[in-house]
């Protein structure tokens, strides 16, 4: 497995596939290449058109980590990667993966080519940034006690799990490799903010091309937080994937490539309908 190594010397791993334009997918919270099948079937639909980049974040699956943590090192550990692909690299990043891409994208104007961000999950609604703030002070106390498993019921109940699943999610298959990298959730954290409200004088930073995508049937809080982006950002569209959901992690990336696509304008207007295959439009 080829692997390159971050500035403060952190291994990342990494597998490379297909042959054209570099692109590098950022994952989202608690996911990395052994745990995500949807993701690796994204690669095989992307490679024949680009160099897929796939790598486990660190902390995550074949990667190492080191400590003290901070925002910039995973924007470093992506700057290695970027230097892996040859100097440029376009990123696709999604859920809290997006978060991280769009900072890295600010970071490395030079080095990336082109943004991707799919459903990041930043909501400027009060109650949720009240939610979120108890989030993050939760979390630190549970991972500074070494309590990973209740980390992982604590994200999974912020995002919709009800309480009364937490023993169920506990014998899932998938458990072991979720509680061992639970304490990359603070990574995650750290990446959307104090309060995880929409970054819209972020994004105004962001100078390159960007597409930012909502699933059709996700929570009507995506729809909002991907136009703000969009509208934010000076190069930015905004595009809707009919039918994808968030009701778990991985359920709509194969249709990032293929299927009906409404374009909205910022202020929720459809300008376009257009079918896309292998990401490219084409005639209906």
């Amino acid at each position: 497995m080829p692997t390159t190594t971050s500035r403060d010397g952190t291994t990342i791993a990494f597998e490379r596939s297909g042959h054209g334009p570099a692109l590098i997918l950022v994952d989202g919270a608690l996911m990395h290449r052994a745990l995500d099948e949807a993701a690796g079937q994204l690669v095989e639909l992307l490679a024949p058109h680009l160099t897929v980049l796939r790598y486990d974040r660190r902390g995550r699956g074949e990667s190492t980590d080191r400590q003290p943590f901070a925002l910039q090192r995973e924007i470093e550990d992506i700057e290695a990667l970027i230097g892996e692909a040859g100097g440029s690299a376009s990123l696709y990043g999604i859920s809290s993966g997006a978060a991280l891409a769009m900072e890295a994208a600010i970071a490395l104007p030079g080095n990336v080519e082109k943004l991707v961000m799919y459903e990041a999950p930043y909501n400027s609604e009060e109650t949720a940034r009240e939610a979120w703030r108890e989030y993050r002070r939760r979390l630190e106390e549970l991972l500074a006690a070494g309590r990973r498993g209740d980390a992982v019921v604590l994200f999974a109940m912020l995002v919709g799990m009800p309480a009364e699943q937490a023993d169920e999610l506990r014998r899932m298959p998938t458990w072991p490799s979720w509680e061992a990298v639970a304490p990359t959730l603070a990574y995650d954290a750290a990446a959307l903010g104090e309060d995880a409200s929409v970054p819209v004088e972020r994004a105004r930073r962001v100078p390159m091309p960007a597409l930012i995508m909502a699933g059709g049937e996700t929570y009507p809080f995506m729809h909002d937080t991907a136009r703000a982006l969009a509208a934010a950002m000076p190069h930015a569209e905004y595009r809707v994937l009919e039918g994808q959901t968030r009701k778990r992690e991985g359920t709509y990336k194969n249709d990032l490539l293929e299927g009906e696509v409404k374009e909205y304008d910022e202020k929720g207007r459809m300008i376009s309908n257009v079918r896309y295959v292998a990401g490219k439009p084409v005639a209906p």
